[in-house]
């Protein structure tokens, strides 16, 4: 036999490391792309010397430390108050005050990291919609990132490019760099939850955000997500995508390109 012929029948480390590490902690980095994750992951393994994926599982099985940093590399949960500014003026100036005089606003943040998309949304419509009830729920896979939500602080880094006019309006200094204040923190839940398992209420929510999250997964599983959401919108609702994002058959889903990035619900 072929040393090529070897390689080929060789067991395949990474979807068997895939499955092992949703046995350890129910991550299933089988629904996203693979060229990038296995990527990340031999990456991060090689700077170890470990070149076979599942040589690796022993150790995150024993060893929260090292399960916590190959979590780091491999979710995604870069993200800073006020990201994608034009999106936030877009819901301030428009689609907030449409929900609002429609009646109390249920807005989900899917797949929220450690809270600051959520955090944001709770201080424009602060600013926006103040006597309007408002309700936020951020989900996110990653527990670790869940307690940082519910704690609200952000540092210096997560504030960048922001006002500080708009940070004192919703936050206080703290030695870490800003905390929320208690008039944002009630307006928000902050729950694990794991989007492609999640199946929330038809028509449940006004206003979804879920922003950078759908691209690292595979197509079919991105898609069939979109679905979920747009049918946990009620008519008339929005959803929010990333800035390098799109809806795959939007108006099968009933949606329509209310702004950039932003669907309405027909």
């Amino acid at each position: 036999m072929s040393a090529i012929e070897t390689i080929s029948r060789a067991p395949d480390d990474y979807v068997a490391f895939c499955e092992g590490l949703r046995q350890i902690c129910g991550i299933d980095l089988s629904q996203y792309k693979r060229p990038q994750m296995e990527r990340r992951l031999r990456s991060f393994f090689a700077r170890q010397g470990i070149s076979k994926l599942t040589d690796c599982l022993d150790a995150l099985r024993s060893d929260r430390l090292e399960l916590d940093a190959l979590l780091d590399r491999v979710t995604i949960n870069v993200s800073q108050l006020w990201r994608h500014p034009e999106q936030w003026n877009r819901l301030q100036r428009d689609v907030l005050p449409e929900l609002a005089a429609a009646g109390p606003i249920r807005a989900w943040s899917a797949g929220c990291s450690y809270g600051a998309e959520a955090t944001t949304l709770a201080a424009v419509c602060q600013q926006a919609i103040p006597r309007a009830g408002v309700t936020i729920l951020g989900t996110d896979i990653d527990k670790r990132m869940i307690e940082r939500a519910r704690a609200g602080v952000f540092s210096a880094e997560d504030a960048r490019g922001v006002e500080v006019r708009d940070m004192e309006r919703g936050f206080d200094r703290v030695p870490e760099g800003w905390r929320a204040k208690e008039t944002l923190r009630r307006l928000m839940t902050f729950e694990r939850g794991d989007l492609l398992r999640l199946r929330p209420r038809t028509a449940s929510q006004d206003l979804i955000m879920c922003r950078n999250t759908v691209i690292y997964f595979a197509e079919p599983i991105r898609d069939e997500l979109h679905g979920r959401l747009a049918q946990a919108l009620r008519p008339g609702g929005y959803l929010v995508v990333g800035a390098t994002e799109r809806v795959s058959d939007a108006s099968e889903l009933k949606l329509e390109m209310a702004h950039p990035f932003i669907y309405r619900k027909a």
